[in-house]
């Protein structure tokens, strides 16, 4: 009928629809089918024409012109020149800029001389550079490598050629989630262009330009693409904004920028401005987490473990793995026998003591933090930093301690007094999260600062402790920028992995900047310090398919196509779904995340099932004395869920048996206690003595005698975990029963 008729279904409805200028409608409220929203929208009927036909045309010009002056008004207004005295930045804003544009093209200047941004990605406008600034980071050939297996050697990887290089472009071509690239397909192209498909590769298209990796010639020829142009700075010349109400900081002095060379051109395999180090910052007792750390350092990077000794003319550049202990609480005052203590108690954990052996000396080594001595360590803060009343700022949130509580005091004085169980819980006196519930705050707020002054003052990457590498990092380091990864679909840094230089230009503006605003370094802040600045690519900004794979498809997102394995949330990892249990044991470590250079498993907390012994769940230490306190032995609060309930111990074969015993003995001991019996501590004798009777023992599966004992300490789950899996992958490998992901093997 041409929609001539009105079509109202009430009088009261016709009058709303000619008069009124709102009229109420009505939306459906997902998952309450009875129930419907109602709001007020604007009534167009009153605005329409009785006899003039542009009065219509005359009304919609009016909304026009109100909603362009709305809109242009704000951004004419703060449309100013460039100068040294910029407009502070609106209260919504909150800027944390301290430093002039000179200061910031300072900056740049060095770390692009210095051979620190290998990308072809032009200079952010907001520096406003007047000419391209010469690159020798790109002015060297470079050859692309097709890496793979050759035959008969296709059962394992080739480990990476030695001084290869990641080209980062090419990895956010293909990873960038802001371009909408799906993890799983970054993954399949880290894993070809890796060689990591090792001879089963299936035909596809075209994939040269999946080729990443390459390596550089020290030659005078043109790079492999001529120099880009800057960006001009055009429509906004006023993008940098400083912070409000603060003094500028004065001119930056920096040094002499170091010169740079390629691998190919270093007399020595490694180079003394990009050491091969990791770290890792550790508080409280020694778990499973470190361990596994560790595990999985030995399992992937080129170390020489298969080796009897380190070849003195080796090519390659050996890593090492610098774990930096905090003894005690965060706040605590340092003790001057923090060191021999730090060695006693490694000694004394069966977590930790295995990696004392003398074989692992030159690549694992446990390292005493002191807050006081790191921070005097850094120049650029090391004459401010006790102004500050507290060091535990995270995100604006701010931690006050007492003055003889200060991590940062002077007094090294030792106390001998003992702490109460309140004590203990009480959030000042934690050393590290022993549970979801006395969680250690402060000890992840100082390892927020801990990562930069290390990267600084060292050099290296820093990983966060609840991380597994995954694979060979050579050409990763081969990659002179710096870099952190992608806070899953936002925008802003996950320091979870932190790649910095040793003192560097770009480290002197994070500190001097953190300084200015109160020493925070939480990821989100250290987000907002470069935006602010115009720094991101300098602190490149990986996808976080690289480090976090999982992490996308537990936030919903991505799961039309997900990586393989298929994490909904991270408790996965830990329990892997029934429909999904087939996959650990039938694929194994080459199953995970297969091409991703590590996995970050974002700790995990469980609460115990009463069902569940207590035994099962890792235990922060050796069993406590008679005289803890009982509630403890029942305690039901979330604690750390452990990659192998079941065999819940270092499982590193007959030369680390003393601490294999005394983790066994801790659960069950445990175990005894949680049935309502005091435990009793056997001698060193009796307790090897039972260990022996226990291997000796048959089972009704009729197994040899080794695995015979361990497995009564608590049955296994028919479908093992991932996280289960990949412990005793890396445990096999220590004990010399199955190679490494490369096909070496460790023979004792």
């Amino acid at each position: 009928m041409n929609g001539v008729l009105p079509k109202h279904a009430s009088p009261v409805e016709e009058k709303i629809h000619r008069s009124a200028w709102t009229r109420p409608v009505t939306l459906p409220i997902p998952g309450v089918a009875a129930r419907r929203l109602r709001i007020l929208v604007p009534n167009v009927r009153p605005f329409q024409p009785r006899r003039s036909p542009r009065r219509p045309l005359l009304v919609a010009a009016a909304c026009l012109a109100v909603l362009l002056t709305f809109f242009l008004l704000p951004r004419t207004r703060d449309s100013r020149q460039w100068a040294d005295n910029w407009p502070a930045s609106p209260p919504s804003e909150q800027s944390t800029l301290v430093f002039r544009r000179a200061d910031l093209q300072r900056i740049w200047l060095w770390e692009i001389a210095s051979g620190h941004y290998p990308s072809a990605q032009p200079v952010p406008s907001q520096i406003a550079l007047t000419s391209p600034p010469h690159n020798p980071a790109r002015r060297h050939r470079r050859t692309y490598l097709d890496i793979q297996s050759v035959f008969p050697n296709v059962a394992y990887p080739p480990r990476p050629v030695p001084g290869s290089v990641a080209d980062m472009d090419s990895i956010m071509k293909y990873c960038n989630f802001s371009a909408n690239k799906y993890v799983r397909d970054c993954l399949e192209v880290l894993r070809i262009g890796g060689g990591l498909d090792n001879g089963r590769r299936t035909r596809r298209g075209n994939t040269d330009d999946w080729k990443y990796i390459y390596t550089e010639h020290n030659a005078t020829a043109l790079s492999h693409d001529p120099p880009r142009p800057l960006a001009v700075p055009t429509s906004d010349p006023d993008a940098l904004v400083k912070k409000r109400n603060a003094e500028l900081e004065p001119p930056l002095v920096l040094p002499a920028p170091p010169p740079y060379r390629p691998s190919s051109s270093l007399d020595t395999p490694c180079d003394p401005e990009n050491p091969k180090l990791f770290h890792m910052f550790w508080t409280g007792p020694f778990t499973d987490k470190p361990y596994l750390a560790l595990l999985s350092f030995l399992y992937t990077q080129n170390t020489g473990m298969h080796l009897p000794q380190w070849p003195p003319g080796a090519r390659v550049c050996r890593p090492q793995f610098w774990l930096w202990i905090n003894p005690g609480p965060a706040a605590s005052v340092p003790n001057p026998s923090a060191h021999q203590d730090m060695l006693a108690q490694l000694r004394s954990s069966p977590w930790a003591s295995p990696f004392l052996d003398p074989r692992f000396k030159d690549v694992i080594k446990f390292k005493l933090w002191n807050t006081t001595e790191q921070l005097d360590g850094v120049p650029e803060i090391k004459d401010e930093w006790r102004t500050f009343k507290t060091l535990f700022n995270s995100g604006g949130h701010v931690i006050s301690v007492p003055k003889d509580k200060d991590a940062g005091a002077t007094d090294t004085s030792s106390s001998s007094a003992t702490t109460t169980k309140k004590d203990e819980d009480d959030m000042l006196n934690r050393t590290g999260s022993k549970s979801s519930a006395s969680y250690d705050r402060l000890s992840v707020i100082l390892s927020d600062m801990a990562r930069f002054i290390l990267c600084h003052r060292f050099g290296g990457i820093y990983l966060d402790a609840d991380t597994i590498l995954l694979r060979d990092w050579e050409e990763l380091w081969g990659w002179k920028g710096a870099f952190a990864y992608r806070w899953s679909r936002l925008e802003k840094y996950n320091t979870a992995v932190l790649k910095m230089h040793r003192a560097s230009a770009l480290g002197a503006f994070l500190f001097r900047t953190a300084l200015r605003n109160g020493l925070d370094f939480h990821p989100m802040s250290v987000s907002t310090y470069m935006a602010d600045a115009g720094m991101e690519p300098l602190l490149l900004r990986l996808p976080d398919a690289l480090f976090d794979s999982a992490w996308l498809n537990t936030e919903s997102y991505q799961r039309d196509r997900p990586p393989q394995p298929f994490f909904t949330e991270f408790a996965d990892f830990f329990d892997t779904p029934a429909q999904d249990s087939a996959a650990p044991q039938a694929l194994g470590f080459d199953g995970f995340f297969k091409g991703a250079y590590s996995y970050h498993f974002h700790n995990f907390w469980c609460v115990r099932p009463s069902s569940i012994p207590l035994s099962l769940y890792p235990s922060p230490s050796l069993p406590p004395s008679p005289s803890t306190d009982s509630d403890s032995d029942t305690d039901t609060r979330g604690r750390w869920k452990p990659f192998d309930p079941s065999r819940n111990w270092p499982d590193l074969g007959p030369r680390f048996e003393a601490g294999e015993t005394a983790a066994r003995a801790a659960l069950r001991a445990e175990r005894e206690r949680e049935r309502g019996r005091r435990p009793q501590a056997p001698a060193p004798a009796q307790a090897k003595a039972h260990a022996h009777a226990e291997a000796q023992e048959g089972t009704q599966d009729g197994e040899r005698g080794e695995g015979q004992g361990r497995e009564r300490e608590g049955a296994d789950k028919r479908d093992l975990d991932w996280s289960t899996v990949l412990k005793r992958t890396f445990e096999a490998y220590v004990r010399g029963e199955q190679p490494n992901m490369y096909g070496e093997w460790l023979v004792w």
